[in-house]
């Protein structure tokens, strides 16, 4: 697939939105997107941004790979038009797709307080457009965590009701937003679509995206995540809804093997979620299977999310 073809069909169009007067939303509009595929974050292929991984993901069964930026700042491998173009030819080849880049070191080094992390939004942007990616993620777990920490270092879970929602810490949201608005028009003119990933509510994550007022700001959701954090997982995916979800990370807490007994995540109710709202986008595994059973193991997973979202 090329990079014209894809990113006509990475996007999402927005003309039928229904956004409330106080998100500050934007009203560009954007390309429908194409067929759903089944991708895997490099990470769980083995070293990131490798891409003599290629092989293994076809071997596997999937179809996309979620590349890393890289997970040093000091080697940045996505720079390099040589490893582009690496990325290209293999991808050619055993019929692999590069969805979405992500930037995992700002877990290390969070975008609301790190100079350098600006530059790395928009040097994904610049690797993701070279290799045909639709998405960047950004990664705000760790130390790029959002929430507010009380004076014992806890996070404050301010629910109300049987889902959590915990206080975020202002100064680092604000900060990001500001960061945000700065990069959008560098995704814009890329035809790339900035992903949020975090441990913050959807509609939290909803409320930034508008303070930012760029419909190329979406939410990039982990359905173990957000189970883990006391979420609503089905009631967010349709909050969101299918314009503004970017891609969805597919993973559990407690094995790595979806649908399999002592599962935490109900993807069942998450896939009905999804169909309702008529998400047609990727579906990305971030589990590498048990030990030395990574082939096996991620053709299950890739058969379970073909048939568990309606793909097969």
């Amino acid at each position: 697939m090329n990079r014209r073809v894809f990113l006509e069909s990475a996007s999402v169009g927005f003309a039928a939105l229904h956004l409330s007067a106080t998100t500050g939303y934007s009203t560009e509009v954007l390309p429908k997107t194409g067929a759903v595929g089944v991708g895997i974050c490099d990470w769980n292929l083995g070293p990131m941004c490798d891409p003599g991984k290629i092989p293994l993901a076809r071997e596997a069964d999937l179809e996309g790979i979620q590349v890393s930026l890289g997970s040093d700042p000091e080697n940045i491998p996505l720079r390099d038009p040589l490893v582009r173009r690496e990325y290209l030819e293999l991808g050619e080849q055993y019929d692999i797709t590069f969805h979405s880049v992500a930037i995992g070191m700002l877990n290390t080094f969070p975008l609301a307080i790190e100079p350098r992390a600006a530059v790395w939004v928009v040097d994904a942007i610049e690797a993701a457009a070279a290799i045909g990616a639709g998405n960047i993620l950004l990664a705000f777990f760790g130390n790029g965590d959002l929430r507010w920490r009380d004076g014992d270092g806890q996070f404050v879970d301010e629910k109300d009701g049987e889902f959590s929602s915990f206080r975020l810490d202002e100064e680092k949201v604000t900060s990001v937003v500001e960061t945000l608005k700065q990069v959008v028009p560098r995704a814009r003119d890329a035809g790339v679509i900035i992903g949020l990933e975090n441990t913050i509510t959807a509609r939290q994550n909803l409320e930034i995206i508008g303070r930012v007022g760029a419909d190329r700001v979406q939410v990039y959701y982990d359905v173990g995540n957000s189970t883990g954090n006391g979420y609503d997982v089905p009631g967010e995916l349709r909050l969101i809804g299918n314009g503004r979800l970017c891609e969805v990370h597919l993973k559990d807490w407690n094995t790595p093997l979806l649908g399999s007994e002592g599962c935490m995540v109900d993807m069942a109710a998450a896939a009905v979620a999804l169909d309702e709202i008529g998400f047609n986008k990727w579906l990305v595994l971030e589990t590498s299977g048990r030990s030395d059973h990574f082939v096996e193991d991620t053709r299950r997973n890739v058969a379970f999310a073909r048939e568990t979202f309606r793909m097969a």
